[in-house]
């Protein structure tokens, strides 16, 4: 199996190009994942690029994730690569529905400037208790929550400082009190157009960026008032640009680069 890694703000992905998606894929995504006795990432790519472009993607613990903002723009680094463009415009099949994206290359070889429509910021699925934050434990200075999806569930909590959350500890007790697993994102604005946000993945844990996390928690901010139309999301690897939807524009764009790590191959198919 060839497999190309890439990553979005230190959010890092293993891809590889398949006819289709193999019945292991949930084995292979855990064991190719693991960082202490594979290649490690946070997640695995499966890509067909034949007339159609599809993404498949499962997370290091092996479960299906619908859509990653950070891994599409890996994936469309990959398919650029495999095609052999400098610039792409593609439209990516993903299992929360087909997303338009873009690519330019930077001088460095190595990494690219990708732009992904996330589609619309919809409603998010609802805790098992309306008032569950107040039982999780280590959890303080909570100002607002809200919750959004673009495919996959998140919840996005305003706190007076979010770098002060101690993720391992708070993350499962949110992720607990949805039937399906959630995206927990912690967050406050720190400028008139500009937010921190540290991440809890589901299926992944802590993660030093999320995509699809920016782009739900920057729309939210702006639905709340801390920030303009065009934000700056700040996260522990990087930072992203997100233009949230709005009257002209009901999905939210997300920006950022995507690098590329190194090429691979492993003896599992």
């Amino acid at each position: 199996m060839h497999l190309t890694k890439h990553h979005g703000l230190a959010n890092d992905f293993l891809v590889t190009f398949v006819d289709e998606v193999p019945k292991r894929a949930r084995e292979l995504a855990i064991e190719l994942c693991n960082r202490r006795t594979s290649i490690g990432a946070d997640g695995l790519i499966f890509g067909m690029d034949n007339g159609s472009t599809i993404m498949r993607l499962y997370n290091a613990d092996g479960s299906s994730a619908e859509i990653s903002g950070n891994g599409l723009r890996c994936f469309v680094q990959a398919v650029a690569m495999r095609r052999g463009v400098q610039s792409l415009e593609i439209d990516v099949d993903t299992l929360a529905g087909v997303r338009a994206c873009s690519l330019e290359t930077t001088e460095d070889p190595a990494i690219a400037f990708a732009s992904t429509d996330m589609g619309e910021v919809t409603a998010g699925d609802d805790p098992d208790d309306a008032s569950f934050l107040d039982s999780i434990d280590g959890l303080h200075g909570v100002n607002q929550w809200a919750l959004g999806a673009v495919g996959n569930p998140h919840v996005v909590i305003d706190v007076d400082d979010p770098s002060s959350v101690d993720l391992a500890h708070v993350g499962p007790q949110i992720e607990a009190h949805f039937p399906h697993g959630v995206n927990a994102h912690f967050v406050r604005a720190s400028g008139k157009d500009q937010i921190d946000l540290f991440v809890w993945e589901r299926g992944a844990g802590i993660t030093q960026a999320c995509g699809s996390g920016a782009t739900v928690s920057a729309q939210r901010a702006h639905e709340w008032g801390l920030v303009g139309e065009r934000v700056a999301v700040v996260m522990p690897g990087g930072s992203a640009q997100v233009d949230v939807a709005n009257a002209e524009r009901n999905t939210a764009v997300l920006s950022g680069p995507a690098t590329f790590v190194g090429s691979i191959e492993v003896p599992r198919g």
